[in-house]
């Protein structure tokens, strides 16, 4: 199975308040039903046990139905150097999440699908052992298909692969993945079937 280290060109940095200071990023806190509530920094969110909060999850595939994976910088203070899928992350306040998922897919890996398309939403409580951080999430799920060269981000991702179901076992079996890769997968799984026409196997 054929990885691809990251070696494209870096997102942009986040915004500096007026007197050049780093703004918090904040995310939208959210009830059962997925209701804002309000908001919260974003590490504080994710401080056992956790606060609900808004997210998303992308999953693009090529026109062979292979998975997009990235695997996590390890510079990343959240679940570094762990594979997991295309992109996932959290919306701005009052940003759409179907915007957020393709904004952040384009800083991450440097692409814009061809098609995407939304697969519903899963809530999960996940901690992370390794971290000690909480995933308490409501995530909006998208399914698309990507054809352009990736330029991956390295702050963000350090290697890329293109897997179908027997590929991704045998990557699953070799190292860690992401806490929440299972429950995010199986609830996209049959807008995945749809949108990859059967091809793969999944």
């Amino acid at each position: 199975m054929p990885t691809s280290p990251a070696t494209g060109r870096p997102a942009a940095p986040e915004p500096l308040s007026p007197n050049g200071v780093m703004e918090p990023i904040l995310l939208e806190l959210v009830d059962e039903n997925g209701v804002t509530i309000g908001t919260a920094e974003k590490l504080s969110a994710h401080l056992a046990p956790g606060r609900l909060h808004r997210a998303f999850s992308v999953f693009l595939f090529d026109d062979e139905g292979r998975l997009l994976l990235q695997r996590r910088a390890l510079g990343k203070y959240h679940s570094p150097g762990v594979w997991s899928n295309t992109c996932c992350g959290h919306p701005y306040p009052d940003e759409p999440p179907f915007v957020a998922a393709a904004r952040r897919t384009a800083e991450e890996l440097g692409v814009s699908p061809v098609l995407m398309r939304e697969a519903g939403t899963v809530r999960y409580n996940h901690p992370d052992p390794a971290s000690g951080l909480v995933e308490q999430e409501y995530n909006h799920l998208f399914v698309g298909l990507v054809r352009d060269p990736l330029r991956p981000d390295p702050a963000e991702i350090g290697e890329t692969a293109f897997v179908g179901p027997q590929a991704l076992a045998r990557l699953r079996a070799d190292g860690p993945f992401s806490a929440w890769f299972q429950t995010v997968l199986d609830a996209v799984l049959p807008t995945v079937r749809e949108v990859t026409g059967g091809r793969a196997g999944w």
